[in-house]
């Protein structure tokens, strides 16, 4: 089983004013394919990587040999960490339920946790990724550099947990639209988090 580019439910300017058209596009169809054509050719070699889900391959790179593993690392974390940020975008939902509880309870305010959040995603230096996450019955807020993703563990990705929404700050995804203001770009994210998705991620995270 090799791994392919997901279908987004919007169309590419579907986000706009907030994400605009072009770089939705290239960065689905150049960036992200990109990681999964040199992904797939490590599955194609290695047969027994094939029939597991990204997400679990990423889990446990010890199964990729070691000559391949800093290549699916980087590879196969881009898929993963790239389709859980287009399954996460949409425009129009609303913080509620059990995830906005637990936001509170956790940082104080929503208001709060944007800013830890924003933080977290500005102080990133160079390439990587913002994440809010479930740890354990705590929510946190972290960061990633490259393609590092939190399921990958602290003896890898320097974080651990289960990720709940994720943020691009590589500039490929903001650079045509926001070019050197990464603030606007993250503050932009809010209009667009599905809000839906990330609470049934929270409702059906591991216990």
């Amino acid at each position: 089983m090799s791994y392919s580019l997901p279908t987004l439910a919007y169309a590419y300017d579907e986000l706009e004013p907030h994400f605009d058209e072009k770089t939705m596009k290239i960065h689905h169809t150049k960036h992200h394919q990109t990681y999964i054509n040199n992904a797939n050719t490590v599955l194609e070699a290695y047969p027994n990587l094939a029939g597991q889900s990204v997400e679990e391959l990423i889990k446990d790179l010890n199964k990729v040999p070691d000559e391949k593993r800093t290549f699916m690392r980087n590879n196969a974390g881009g898929h993963a960490n790239h389709s859980m940020f287009w399954q996460g975008l949409k425009i129009g939902t609303t913080l509620a339920g059990n995830l906005k509880a637990a936001v509170e309870r956790d940082f104080g305010t929503v208001e709060e946790f944007q800013t830890k959040f924003e933080t977290a995603a500005a102080a990133r230096f160079g390439s990587g990724w913002a994440w809010l996450v479930s740890k354990g019955d705590k929510l946190a807020v972290v960061s990633t550099a490259n393609q590092d993703n939190p399921l990958m563990g602290e003896a890898i990705a320097g974080v651990s947990g289960y990720p709940i929404i994720a943020l691009d700050v590589w500039e490929h995804a903001y650079y045509l639209q926001y070019q050197n203001r990464r603030p606007d770009y993250i503050k932009a994210f809010w209009n667009v988090v599905d809000w839906d998705v990330a609470s049934e991620r929270y409702n059906e995270r591991p216990s």
